[in-house]
């Protein structure tokens, strides 16, 4: 999910230096704008409106040189500002996505939880609704609801996600497999391999058809699914799920060599646990010379 999603239009040029490299001038131009915003002289909503985004952009720019306890006061600052006035929700809305992903990927998943939950209902409120950035978030949400132990919630959003991201990208995107494979993931770890295997195979489908048989991203809804089918006790599928990611993985070597000796773990764990031991030790050579290459 883009962090800058639906910035407004004046945020532009120092986002622009942002992507640029430019840091410093980057944060004096997003200081600057805040504290026009301050002195502006105007009264309202137009004017807190202005100091929400201003205070997003400054937020934006500090997040960015890692400043995380200065960029979550800026948007804490401007989402106290908004409130609950309707005509801010765009406004309420940003700031509060930018404050969940920041806190999200900085450990306070739980604390993030709520802020996605609003800024997701924002989203779908403004008119026009924002779905995607709406379902976006809720992706984000139940990855959050999965790691805290509550499956049902995490299922909830990732369907709202799934169907909202279907229903405005079309089935067969990238978009739709992610979700599917996160839902398999969610299935899997509540204990509910039949369903996991199900959404796996939904997501390889989509996978196929749009990247190809041999996109490394393939290789990992192969994984996903042997591990599945392993749980399901239908070993002889999984084997070959493992061996076909791993010949993906292998021609994508230079790129996916963390994927290859992660997958390769896993099938030599599922030999090893059929008493296979000598495919075990013949791949774990193989394994061993194909990372040599790399060195």
């Amino acid at each position: 999910m883009p962090d800058r999603a639906h910035s407004p239009t004046s945020t532009q040029p120092v986002l622009n230096l942002l992507a640029e490299g430019r840091h410093d001038e980057a944060l004096k131009a997003a200081t600057a704008s805040l504290m026009e915003a301050r002195n502006d002289g105007t009264e309202g909503d137009e004017h807190i409106a202005k100091l929400c985004q201003a205070l997003q952009t400054l937020g934006d720019v500090k997040r960015e040189l890692n400043q995380i306890d200065e960029a979550e006061a800026c948007y804490q600052e401007g989402l106290e500002l908004a409130g609950d006035r309707p005509d801010l929700l765009g406004e309420r809305a940003r700031l509060s996505m930018q404050l969940a992903t920041l806190l999200d990927f900085n450990g306070s998943e739980a604390k993030a939880a709520p802020l996605y939950e609003q800024a997701a209902a924002d989203f779908e409120a403004l008119s026009p609704p924002d779905d995607l950035t709406a379902a976006q978030l809720r992706n984000n949400l139940a990855m959050i609801y999965k790691g805290l132990g509550k499956f049902a919630l995490a299922e909830q959003h990732y369907l709202r996600s799934l169907e909202t991201i279907e229903l405005r990208m079309g089935r067969d995107t990238e978009a739709v497999a992610s979700v599917y494979n996160n839902l398999g993931s969610l299935y899997y770890t509540a204990g509910f391999p039949d369903e996991a295997k199900k959404m796996f195979a939904e997501g390889l489908e989509i996978r196929e058809k749009i990247l190809g048989p041999d996109h490394p991203d393939v290789a990992q809804s192969l994984s996903n699914i042997a591990t599945a089918r392993h749980e399901l006790g239908d070993n002889v599928s999984a084997l070959l799920d493992f061996e076909r990611a791993l010949r993906i993985l292998e021609s994508n070597i230079q790129d996916k060599a963390t994927s290859y000796e992660a997958v390769g773990s896993d099938y030599i764990a599922l030999l090893e646990a059929l008493n296979e031991d000598r495919r075990a030790e013949a791949f774990r050579k193989r394994r061993a010379k194909v990372l040599s290459t790399l060195e």
